[in-house]
Order: structure tokens, then C-alpha cells, then sequence
């Protein structure tokens, strides 16, 4: 058995081989759009291919409270349909669980809606800082307040009437971008912000599919306020995310093969591969198409020599979420890897840096924490040993995958938190280690 459930951990050893066909759950990301930006539109949306985990949930929660029907037509697929009077007053307190993207693009709505609302979440998400939305949105008129001066969750948020600003974001993050990009489609005049660098962009296509007027030029990016929107139907592509555990196995393998379909492989989201593939690894992608006005594919991945490389700059957004995983990779490629200019990682569902860094070279690893990033030393691969994921669930993955490519098992405390993005990666995980 590769993965072992013992109690509160799973025990994961490497398997001679590791082959098969994937197909990850929906984009968590498009996910949360697809949902949310139907909230402000006219008329029912289908989406198709949810993504399943708890993250998901809360935003579907979050739309029902505030007045939309949402028919759950199984297997992924849901009817949302705004009132048509527009959104109604939630009667208790909105729960956007551990969900950061629910919480952020969340606010950006209601700061526009003529009532009272108090968003909160578990533990780590109130944890996660929340003044970089609530002082934009100040400054576009909306009244909010949060605990720990404007810091943290629970926040309450009186909307009304809202007008454009120019605004430079201090940091790319799309969950910001996105946030202010929705309250500036329901705000008089015209929004215009400044990324520092590019960043996911697929607030700006769903808007575009919407009929919101919207331009981008290079990092500047501005949209039109008030004009009436469509509501999109959205069949979301396979989660880029969920693919990089499963392709960062393979690379790192002595004898690996995996293929998985329906990739979402839209520029934003593809750094972890383009570094992979500068790293030596043998990647190759078929079957390209767009499907909802995103780049989709299908990723194949296999046994691969990595050396070591420096990441940072303009990458660092368009892999944010894969640096547990890609730290995997590192720790087994030769030579050093370099990770800078990722400061926003301290502010993710853990403080990603700290919690790669230290739980990492518990099980072997050796990686000197910076203030914004981390030297990653390979060459002598993992040894394993007992690591935690500190509830994260794209450390508790990253674990499981470094314990298929360990000497010995590694054993990961706190794994039931993969449920928040995908559910079935332990049923995965054992499908092609089988083989």
C-alpha cells in the first residue's frame, strides 16, 4: 500500500514505478469565478466541471446566501441565477471557510451592494491580511472595517455607491486585481490598475466574455464601469495546480510516465512548467484547444535529470501556488535552486516559506529560508522522516509526493486538509503508484 492512513497521518513510500492517466478536478480558480462573476449578471449560467473541494463549496454558499439559485446538477456541474432584483442582504454572517480567492473576489462585490455584510473564515484564513483590499476600496467609496486594524477577517463591509480610482497594486496578486477589477465593473466611471507584474488573468477573460469593457495594455489594465453584464455558461478546465504535483512526480521518478488530460495551460498559470522545463525535464504538451476562452491541454511527464535554477521576477505570480511542489523537485535536481522575490507566499493559507523551509528539512531536504524566497541545495535527494502540513493543502500534497520519491516513507501529519482542493488525490496518488 503507498499511502498508509494512520490515524491522524498518511504514510506514503516510493513505488518501483509510477504510470498512468490523470484527469485533475476543475480549475479551482475559474471555479470561484465562474460562480461569483454570475452573481452580477443577468439570467442562469451553466458550469460545468467544478472543482469539488471545500473551497468551491464556500463560494457556492456564499451565492445562495446572498439570494442566487444554485441548482447542483451532479458531477460537477451547477444552474446559477442571480435575483433578478439583485442581491439580497445575507441574515447571518458569510463563512468563506478557508478560502482566500472566495473571501477576496467576494468583497469586491459587495462593495457595491446598498447593504450590510460580514464575511469571516477558519482559522488561517483570518489569519491572512485583508488591508490590501479594504484600503482600495476605501478609497472607491465603500465603508469597511476588519479586526486587528483592518488586518484580519471578520470584516464588515456597507456598500453603496461606488466610483473609479487609478490604482497600482504594491504587489502582484490577481486575488487584489480581481477583487477591485469586480467593484470597478459596478462603480461610476472608470478603474484603471497597475500591476507591478503580470498575474492570473482570468477575472480579465470572464469579464471580456461577459461584455465588460475592458483593456489591457502590457501591465495596465482598465474597465468601464456600470456597463450591464451577461451572465457566461463555463465548462472549467482541469485544475494547473492539482497537474503540477502529478508532473513533478514523474519528472523526479526513476521510472515514471503520466499523462494528464484536460490541463488548464492558460500563460498565467504555466510558470511551474516553464522552469521545469528549463530545470531539464522532459514535458511535453498535446492536444491544445481553447475551451472557454482558456488554453487547455493535455500534459505528459516522465523520469527527467534536473539541475538546479534561480526562480524569481515576472515567474514568481505565474507559480505562486507550485512552490511547495517545486521545492520538491529541487531538493531531488543537482545543484542549487534560488526562489526570490516570492514574499507573497508568506501570506498564503500558511506561511509558505516558513512551512516549505522547515517541514522540508525535516524529511531531508536542506533549504536556508530567505525573507522572500529560499536556496533550495539539491544533489542528495530526500531521505524522509515525519513532516506536517500545518493544515495547508498544497503542502499535505507536496508531502505525499515527496514520499513517492523518498528513500524511506515519509510520513505526513494533518493530510485530510487535501480535501479543500481535491478531494481525490489520495485515491490518485494509489492509482499510479499501482502500476
Amino acid at each position: 500500500m503507498t499511502a498508509l492512513s494512520t490515524g491522524l497521518a498518511r504514510t506514503v513510500t516510493r513505488p518501483k514505478r509510477l504510470a498512468g492517466e490523470i484527469r485533475v478536478p476543475g480549475d479551482k480558480s475559474i471555479s470561484h469565478r465562474a460562480i461569483l462573476h454570475n452573481l452580477i449578471a443577468r439570467g442562469s449560467a451553466r458550469v460545468e466541471n467544478l472543482g469539488p473541494g471545500d473551497d468551491i463549496g464556500s463560494s457556492l454558499s456564499c451565492a445562495r446566501a446572498l439570494g442566487a439559485e444554485v441548482v447542483e446538477l451532479g458531477n460537477g456541474a451547477v444552474i446559477i441565477r442571480a435575483p433578478e432584483s439583485g442581491l439580497i442582504e445575507p441574515e447571518d454572517v458569510l463563512d468563506a471557510g478557508n478560502s482566500g480567492t472566495t473571501t477576496r473576489l467576494l468583497t469586491g462585490i459587495l462593495a457595491s451592494q446598498p447593504f450590510f455584510t460580514t464575511v469571516t473564515g477558519d482559522a488561517s484564513l483570518r489569519s491572512r491580511p485583508m488591508e490590501r483590499i479594504i484600503g482600495p476600496l476605501r478609497k472607491m467609496g465603500a465603508i469597511a472595517y476588519a479586526r486587528g486594524h483592518d488586518e484580519y477577517l471578520p470584516m464588515a463591509i456597507r456598500g453603496g455607491d461606488l466610483h473609479g480610482i487609478d490604482y497600482a497594486l504594491p504587489a502582484a496578486s490577481a486575488q487584489v486585481k480581481s477583487c477591485l477589477l469586480l467593484a470597478g465593473a459596478m462603480a461610476d466611471g472608470t478603474t484603471q490598475i497597475h500591476e507591478p507584474a503580470a498575474s492570473r488573468d482570468h477575472t480579465e477573460r470572464l469579464l471580456r466574455a461577459q461584455g465588460a469593457h475592458i483593456s489591457v495594455d502590457g501591465l495596465d489594465i482598465s474597465i468601464e464601469g456600470r456597463v450591464p453584464l451577461h451572465t457566461v455558461d463555463v465548462v472549467v478546465p482541469g485544475d494547473t495546480s492539482s497537474a503540477a504535483f502529478w508532473v513533478v512526480a514523474a519528472c523526479v521518478h526513476p521510472d515514471a510516465h503520466i499523462v494528464v488530460r484536460g490541463v488548464g495551460l492558460t500563460e498565467g498559470r504555466t510558470g511551474l512548467f516553464d522552469v521545469l522545463i528549463a530545470m531539464g525535464a522532459d514535458l511535453k504538451i498535446t492536444n491544445g484547444r481553447i475551451e472557454g476562452g482558456e488554453d487547455v491541454g493535455d500534459v505528459t511527464a516522465q523520469t527527467s535529470v534536473l539541475h538546479g535554477v534561480h526562480v524569481g521576477g515576472e515567474l514568481i505570480p505565474r507559480l505562486i501556488d507550485e512552490v511547495p511542489v517545486l521545492a520538491i523537485a529541487a531538493a531531488c535536481a543537482q545543484g542549487d535552486t534560488v526562489i526570490s522575490d516570492a514574499q507573497e507566499l508568506r501570506y498564503k493559507e500558511s506561511d509558505r516559506i516558513a512551512v516549505v523551509a522547515t517541514e522540508l528539512n525535516k524529511i531531508g531536504a536542506r533549504i536556508e529560508e530567505q525573507p522572500a524566497g529560499m536556496v533550495i541545495h539539491g544533489g542528495r535527494g530526500l531521505p524522509g522522516g515525519t513532516a506536517n502540513s500545518h493544515g495547508d493543502h498544497r503542502m499535505a500534497m507536496a508531502l505525499a509526493i515527496a514520499g513517492l520519491l523518498s528513500d524511506e516513507p515519509v510520513s505526513v501529519q494533518r493530510p485530510e486538509c487535501v480535501s479543500v482542493s481535491y478531494p481525490g488525490f489520495w485515491t490518485d496518488l494509489a492509482r499510479i503508484a499501482a502500476s
